[in-house]
């Protein structure tokens, strides 16, 4: 039977609770501007910082926390909205990949100062320089970890 320090037990639940916590937040500052919720800024990112703002649909559920039936069905919104649209890949011709809009680079602009608003009031305000700095490194190398035991089975 695996046993995990306790230590690390509490960093891990640290993590999903500072997670839970900021997401909620985000949620609630975004639907009081009247802002789409916090998943269509994270695929949104997600497309626009890939090269040539696309990105091949089987590796969008790998930027995300989110189901890939539920990625699915937010690609689907996304795309009736008009904030990005699906196209057959020029290489293979079989895989789809999400490109991003212009409507939807715009929504990126009018959705990042209410989130760059609560992550100033809680990550920002909690966590020194060299704190993030060694969090982020720290959590790095787990999301590596899982990465190499995922491809490994």
């Amino acid at each position: 039977m695996a046993t995990v320090p306790e230590t690390h037990l509490d960093a891990w639940r640290g993590v999903l609770n500072a997670h839970s916590t900021v997401v909620v937040a985000a949620e609630r500052a975004l639907a009081a501007a009247a802002l789409p919720p916090l998943s269509w800024y994270d695929v949104l990112w997600a497309v626009r910082r890939a090269p040539g703002g696309r990105l091949r649909l089987s590796s969008l559920a790998d930027h995300l926390t989110i189901s890939r039936g539920g990625l699915s069905k937010l690609v689907d919104r996304l795309e009736d909205a008009g904030m990005l649209r699906r196209e057959r890949r020029s290489d293979d011709g079989h895989g789809l990949d999400a490109v991003i809009m212009p409507d939807g680079k715009k929504l990126l602009r009018r959705m990042w100062p209410v989130y760059a608003s609560v992550l100033e009031e809680t990550v920002v305000a909690a966590l020194s320089e060299r704190e993030a700095t060694v969090m982020s490194a720290a959590l790095a190398r787990v999301a590596e970890t899982a990465a190499e035991r995922r491809r490994a089975q």
